[in-house]
């Protein structure tokens, strides 16, 4: 039985089946944080077994995350906590991040412990990690589409930023376009085309001030992007503060940015506070998708004429169930995730014009009902049926295609990479994906 109890009482058969194959992992506890159920999913994600928790409080168990748990939280106040996104180190070493619906339990008028859903985004997270798509060619303000007055405003600040050509620091979580404002900040700032510069933190740390130096050796006036800097060490902050302050003042134009809040990374010793004051002369928030969804249609018209300009295809529309489907998802990728989304809807488009609910993923269509059954006080029947249940190899091949399609988005179309990745031969991969376009 791979959904654990503190107690020998035993679920009834088919709740203790699909608590132990759920995608969604779950954890509750009673009023003294001691762990009651932690089902197989839970485990994969936070490293511990059930063992290591049985007769011990989370308050000591989860001491090795960052952050305060959500489970604690709900314990303390009594109010639920819905979609609420989270990244942290797990038992091994893994960095993952989690949307969590932590709801408390209460019996009789009376708060009797906690339980969450977690659902695991961290392959998502790295995919969003990815800029958005360029299209080859230079990218200006007047391409950003933004109709929510919160991106106007985001526009308008970036355009001052770059008249007075002083320190930015972007903040906004992955995928919200921060690398598009860089750019446009970049064209708004310097006549030159080819002068903007990404040194991407979440590579090799040292690999950063290299390239910083060997590109400053050119003596030529670059736009530098220096992408979530969060993400380089303390040390290394320090060195790459030394070097910036070095540089002569209006030659470069200098662009930060961080993931999240940077007085909470600052207080989480991920960020200097020196570095973030030298980049902060100007500090810009990109809003979360979720917060101007004004611009999500704007976003796929472009991407539409983008698609038909390059590969002549007749992809038009979202038809209005659709567009209201979008419009009701929180997105927690952000404009990556929408732009995946379109990728993986447009790939196996032939002759249609118009994007209806039938073609869109399977894996999108249950995100999207998730949510919605999330919003509504739970039931303790994780499984409704319902006249949308699909045969199981259809449901296969749906996951099947949803995969593949990611990993070849992740390594860039390149079908030995992704061989590589998913473990097989390139012939393989290739047969599968011709499969995939047959279905």
């Amino acid at each position: 039985m791979h959904i654990f109890m503190k107690n020998s009482e035993p679920l009834l058969p088919f709740y203790e089946f699909i608590a132990t194959n759920v995608s969604v992992g779950i954890h509750a506890v009673d009023l003294s944080g001691k762990t009651i159920i932690y089902n197989t999913k839970m485990k994969e994600i936070e490293g511990f077994h059930f063992d290591e928790l049985a007769d011990r409080s989370i308050i000591e168990m989860f001491s090795f995350r960052q952050h305060e748990s959500t489970l604690m939280r709900v314990l303390q106040t009594g109010k639920k906590e819905i979609n609420v996104k989270q990244s942290y180190w797990n038992k091994n070493g893994h960095e993952i991040t989690t949307i969590n619906d932590t709801f408390p339990l209460i019996v009789d008028g009376k708060l009797i412990g906690a339980i969450e859903f977690a659902r695991d985004i961290t392959s998502l997270e790295k995919l969003v990690y990815q800029p958005l798509r360029r299209y080859d060619e230079p990218l200006t303000f007047d391409m950003i589409k933004a109709e929510s007055e919160a991106m106007k405003q985001v526009i308008e600040n970036a355009k001052k930023a770059a008249a007075v050509k002083l320190p930015v620091l972007l903040i906004g979580e992955s995928g919200t376009g921060k690398d598009l404002v860089a750019e446009g900040i970049h064209h708004a700032a310097s006549p030159d085309p080819e002068a903007f510069m990404t040194l991407v933190s979440r590579r090799s740390a040292q690999s950063v001030l290299d390239k910083l130096n060997q590109l400053l050796e050119e003596d030529k006036d670059y736009t530098f992007f220096f992408e979530r800097i969060d993400f380089l060490n303390l040390d290394i902050q320090e060195q790459l503060l030394d070097i910036l302050q070095s540089l002569p003042q209006s030659k470069y134009m200098l662009i930060g940015s961080v993931g999240s809040d940077p007085i909470t990374l600052i207080a989480e010793k991920k960020l200097s506070k020196s570095l973030y004051y030298f980049f902060a002369t100007m500090a810009i928030t990109i809003p979360h998708l979720t917060d101007r969804k004004e611009d999500i249609l704007p976003f796929v018209d472009d991407y539409f004429s983008r698609h038909r300009e390059r590969f002549a295809s007749q992809v038009t529309e979202l038809a209005p169930d659709v567009q209201e489907l979008f419009l009701q998802y929180d997105w927690p990728g952000n404009l990556k995730e929408l732009e995946l989304l379109l990728d993986e809807i447009v790939s196996f488009m032939t002759i249609e014009s118009t994007v209806t609910s039938d073609l869109l993923p399977l894996h999108f269509r249950f995100k999207v009902q998730q949510q919605d059954t999330n919003n509504r006080e739970p039931e303790f029947f994780m499984f409704h049926q319902n006249h949308d249940v699909m045969p199981l190899d259809a449901y296969l091949r749906e996951a099947e295609s949803y995969y593949v399609q990611n990993v070849l988005n992740l390594y860039e179309g390149n079908i030995t990479k992704a061989a590589n990745a998913l473990g097989m031969s390139r012939q393989n991969l290739q047969y599968r994906i011709r499969k995939i376009k047959k279905q």
